[in-house]
């Protein structure tokens, strides 16, 4: 099965226009593209957002016959559908179905204008689908025929972040290596790491998988049942069974975009000072000046090819269940442990405190 990159994430909500005024002022996105009655979809409305090679779709139910009604109902706000960029479509969804996934779309063409695009959807894990799109023509017309496209202002938006570089999963407990298994199946999808964290008398299990070209990666998490619940658990028991804990989205220059985002209004988890008084025995070397990273709450670690430094940030979910993180790969291909067990502290603290 031919997958490239993440071609989008579409998010149902319960107010797509409240959802994009937030990500637009707080993150930089705009708002290219338009959905609903007026398109001839009567009961969604949904508005894409752009930035840099990020596709976000924020989907609301106009009515119950929608299948956002019934997701936020259950979940609240959340992604609903991670996107696959692929050759053939419909070759796509006849494999996925063959090895196993349920079908969700079947193959559908949409053209308009000399643009064509042919999208197919399958179940992945819980009731979050994969949507394959296949494309020709001009990248603008998201989705010819279904969706308006608006010529943003283009002194609107910032170029602070240029792409998906992963999606961290919550998965209910004995469900982490039936997924990997159903992805390597499935997708042709890799696992490329693993890690147990413990965390005083919590702990958790994660897997990472990612696609033959690298594009797209999950982080695949359980809680573990014979230590006290923590923050997986309750992630699960907020959201309502298996779903996206958080987006983490790519930039260049993460103590220059931090300071850009929190001006902007975007919190960010806080990191104790201590964390960064121990860098020096952790690290022989930092890419980045600490007292920068501790000034921004960055954290850091490494792999065998390089660094990465990363942030998170504050749920802003009613439920406090989703959040974002912000990266900087420096040669890393992979994730470190100690950052794992850095989030889940910082996550655990934020709890706390509320």
């Amino acid at each position: 099965m031919d997958i490239g990159a993440v071609d989008h994430v579409e998010f149902y909500v319960g107010d797509a226009q409240q959802s994009a005024f937030y990500l637009c002022t707080a993150f930089g996105f705009r708002i290219c593209g338009q959905a609903g009655p007026e398109t001839g979809q009567p009961h969604h409305r949904s508005l894409l957002l752009r930035q840099g090679g990020i596709e976000i779709v924020l989907t609301s139910a106009l009515s119950p016959a929608h299948p956002a009604a019934a997701y936020v109902a259950q979940h609240g706000d959340g992604v609903a559908n991670i996107a696959f960029e692929v050759t053939d479509a419909a070759k796509a969804f006849e494999l996925a179905v063959e090895r196993g996934a349920t079908p969700v779309e079947p193959p559908a063409v949409h053209s308009k204008d000399g643009t064509e695009v042919v999208t197919a959807s399958v179940l992945g894990f819980g009731d979050v689908a994969h949507r394959f799109v296949q494309r020709s023509g001009d990248r603008e017309q998201f989705l010819p025929g279904v969706m308006d496209i608006i010529a943003p202002d283009p002194d609107e938006g910032e170029h602070l972040l240029s792409t998906v570089d992963h999606a961290a999963i919550c998965l209910p407990a004995g469900q982490l290596r039936p997924t990997v298994a159903f992805y390597e199946k499935v997708f042709g999808f890799s696992q490329i790491f693993e890690e147990f964290i413990e965390v005083g008398t919590q702990a958790m299990d994660s897997k990472v998988v990612q696609s033959p070209s690298g594009k797209v990666t999950f982080t695949l998490i359980e809680p573990v049942t014979d230590r006290e619940p923590g923050q997986i658990d309750t992630f699960l028991a907020r959201h309502g069974g298996a779903g996206v804990q958080h987006l983490a989205l790519l930039c260049d220059d993460i103590v220059g975009t931090v300071e850009t985002l929190g001006n902007r209004g975007v919190k960010f988890l806080q990191t104790p000072g201590s964390y960064y008084d121990q860098l020096q025995e952790r690290f022989a070397r930092s890419n980045l000046q600490v007292e920068d990273l501790r000034r921004t709450n960055v954290l850091i670690d490494e792999d065998h090819w390089g660094q990465v430094f990363q942030i998170f940030s504050q749920s802003q979910h009613v439920r406090k269940t989703y959040f974002w993180e912000v990266l900087d790969r420096h040669g890393a291909r992979t994730f470190g442990s100690g950052n794992i067990k850095a989030l889940y502290e910082a996550v655990a603290r934020e709890k706390a405190a509320s």
